[in-house]
């Protein structure tokens, strides 16, 4: 047996509170990080990856069509296509940053993903200065190992964002360093890292906690925070520059508690 005894699909409850408070973009950036050294580490590594968050093949809809097929289907709908691609012109535009490449599979998926192409389109045509173009998921992923520097924000769907996304923290040294933001209509948002909970390296204290602080800085400056995010980061980067007090994912040998008292440690100077 599989183990999977219900007939139909499950959504998760990511998806839940996603759907629920209308979160449709995950802004997940990677940039190089001072001390962590990675074989892109002279070039620099500074991209974000744009996915949207509420449909796609995480959807939960499935079933069994009879024992031993099951279907699942992939759901792509006008506004949330749309929804995401706004937010991801509007970041860029407020970022300074220039370009922007939508990834799909549009070649195979050719409904589904071309209209999540369509809807890039559209708003690409009210934003001139920012150079839009589009690219092929699995030509990205060998592109961005080849060269880093020509990625800048990535435009994508739920489930390729979910996966280019630990391809993109692999180039800056690992999951303990990639945060994410969920963000919503009227300023809503929620914050997490990228790899999830990771309980089994918490209880053994052999986390990086790095990729949540990040998180929580995101949520300090989207609410306003500005210097106390920068007087955090510059406690964080200035530990990790050091590599004296540092997780064992990154090369060193600081449990989870050690690394962070050395950045509170800093923070009170």
């Amino acid at each position: 047996s599989s183990g999977i005894n219900a007939e139909y699909g499950h959504v998760s409850l990511n998806l839940t509170i996603r759907r629920t408070f209308g979160l449709y973009a995950n802004v997940r950036p990677a940039k190089s990080v001072p001390g962590v050294i990675t074989p892109y580490s002279k070039e620099g590594v500074d991209c974000v990856i744009m996915r949207e968050n509420t449909e796609g093949e995480y959807s939960g809809i499935e079933h069994q069509v009879v024992p031993g097929v099951v279907q699942s289907v992939k759901l792509i709908t006008r506004d949330a296509s749309r929804n995401v691609a706004e937010y991801a012109f509007q970041y860029a535009q407020d970022h300074g940053r220039k370009n922007i490449v939508a990834l799909h599979k549009a070649n195979i998926m050719k409904m589904s993903d071309g209209m999540f192409l369509e809807q890039c389109r559209e708003v690409a045509a009210r934003y001139p200065e920012i150079n839009y173009r589009e690219m092929y998921l699995d030509s990205a992923c060998l592109k961005i190992v080849s060269d880093p520097s020509k990625f800048d924000v990535m435009l994508m769907p739920n489930l390729y964002g979910d996966i280019f996304s630990d391809l993109t923290a692999g180039l800056i040294g690992g999951l303990g360093l990639a945060p994410s933001g969920n963000m919503g209509k009227d300023g809503i948002a929620i914050y997490e890292a990228v790899h999830g909970t990771a309980d089994d390296l918490v209880e053994a204290n052999k986390g990086n906690p790095t990729a949540l602080l990040m998180s929580g800085l995101m949520m300090l400056r989207h609410m306003g925070l500005k210097s106390q995010a920068d007087k955090i980061e510059a406690a964080v980067l200035e530990t990790l520059t050091e590599r004296k007090v540092i997780t064992g994912d990154i090369g060193g040998t600081a449990t989870n508690p050690e690394y962070a008292d050395e950045i509170c440690r800093k923070i009170r100077g």
